[in-house]
């Protein structure tokens, strides 16, 4: 049996990989959800016949353009922008601008298509897309970047609309980058609408929208420990990354008792014993988010250790959750954790683990929650900004936190009714993959061959 789902997974990647050459990333997230997928397709034979997952896996549209705009120097700069419109069978595209010097093609598909199984499992009605350029914020003045986010939004606007493509954040992208591309889709459409969310709270942000990502890959992580009776209280924890992501994960750690013992970014990262208290994460906010420093500043204000060019992942802990991009932990950094005594894994970045670690953490029977279940409280909660700008109503800083904690049970029950095997262990990856892809598929086959 195990034989003959490979040859079908392999022939389904043949195809795949010939139509999009060199794009390493999207091949990964597509044979991941493909091996998971493949068996339940054989199982309910009306996904095989209507081809859903070859249709899945093609983009409803591309859209790449060239980005001109003049550097304080005043001369010409040129970048490439992509808008990935990967699935609109469910909600308008959603999904993230990501700005990044590696940003490329083969990135962002894969992105879109992790957003639309991710967007399916929030409950809410949302699409998958992914966008961006190989534009680097680094180093750029205030200026350089409005001028950027103003030449890349004029061709954009063209693609997006609040009930069309609704697009936000993401690496490289905060709330200066959203309020440039806001003012100027708001003056070349002369409507003030929802077309973007990560947005300020003067003009249509949501509350806890910042902190959402964080705070759902913790919430994951307690929901999937509540299955074992346990909770994070007491908990050694591991976190990669130090911007938004990190910063509010070890935010969410410290209100429910854990202690998150490092941080990195890509010099290295620090490892802080006595644990990361909410005095020193305030310092490290200010440190990324205003100063733009390095993290190995915090080992010289802290007095506690910086490992340059490392990942965190050999760091004795009993929950790691990876923060920062994706392949950052691999087979050799998954075993250490095992060995080391993890049996938590939380995803806070999208495919932060190569499909090798993923056989570690399966193969241990961890408790493991792939990103597009544990990271989903982020654009959980851009569609819940998306229906407060829709209302005109904003709601409290309780109200939305506490829907991002219901969607975020929402998802572990899903992947719990699609994920659990005959031993009772929970397979997160497969209850994720099928769960996100059933409301999917179903709104396609239902809507025509289209």
């Amino acid at each position: 049996m195990a034989d003959i789902l490979n040859v079908k997974v392999n022939e389904f990647m043949a195809k795949v990989i010939a139509k999009n050459p060199g794009e390493s990333e999207f091949h990964q997230a597509v044979k991941e959800v493909v091996e998971s997928l493949m068996p339940f397709i054989d199982a309910n034979p009306k996904y095989k016949e209507a081809k859903i997952l070859e249709r899945m896996a093609e983009p409803e549209r591309v859209i790449m353009f060239r980005v001109s705009w003049v550097d304080d120097n005043g001369e010409i700069q040129i970048n490439r922008g992509y808008r990935i419109q990967m699935s609109s069978a469910i909600g308008p595209y959603k999904g993230g601008l990501r700005l990044h010097p590696t940003v490329n093609l083969g990135i962002l598909k894969f992105l879109a298509f992790e957003q639309v199984l991710k967007n399916s499992l929030t409950t809410l009605p949302m699409g998958g897309a992914k966008g961006g350029s190989d534009f680097d914020p680094k180093g750029k003045s205030d200026n350089e970047i409005m001028r950027f986010c103003q030449a890349f939004m004029t061709e954009l606007s063209k693609h997006i609309g609040a009930d069309t493509d609704v697009p936000a954040g993401d690496i490289g992208t905060g709330g200066r980058e959203i309020g440039y591309m806001f003012g100027q889709y708001k003056k070349l459409r002369n409507e003030f609408v929802g077309v973007l969310t990560g947005k300020a709270l003067e003009w249509g942000g949501s509350l806890i929208r910042p902190e959402a990502t964080g705070y759902g890959s913790v919430y994951f992580a307690q929901e999937m420990l509540a299955t074992r009776g346990d909770s994070l209280k007491g908990k050694v924890c591991t976190v990669s990354g130090s911007g938004n992501v990190a910063q509010y994960t070890v935010e969410k750690l410290i209100q429910l008792g854990a202690k998150a013992v490092t941080l990195s970014d890509s010099s290295g990262y620090i490892y802080d014993p006595a644990g990361i208290d909410t005095e020193k994460l305030a310092w490290v906010m200010e440190l990324k988010n205003i100063r733009r420093g390095r993290i190995s500043e915090y080992a010289d204000k802290f007095e506690c250790e910086f490992v340059p060019g490392k990942t965190p992942w050999g760091v004795k802990c009993d929950c790691a959750f990876p923060s920062a991009t994706q392949n950052e932990v691999n087979e050799d950094d998954a075993n250490e954790l095992i060995k080391n005594g993890c049996f938590v894994v939380s995803e806070g970045a999208n495919m932060p683990s190569t499909p090798d670690a993923i056989e570690v953490y399966l193969k241990a029977k961890i408790l493991y929650g792939p990103g597009k279940a544990a990271n989903a409280g982020g654009v959980a909660t851009s569609g819940l900004e998306m229906t407060q700008n829709s209302m005109r109503l904003p709601w409290t800083r309780e109200e939305v936190d506490a829907r991002l904690h219901q969607i975020m049970i929402s998802i572990h029950q899903t992947c719990v009714k699609y994920g659990t095997e005959k031993d009772g262990f929970i397979n997160y990856v497969k209850g994720a993959n099928i769960g996100g892809f059933i409301k999917v598929a179903d709104a396609m086959i239902a809507q025509g061959v289209v």
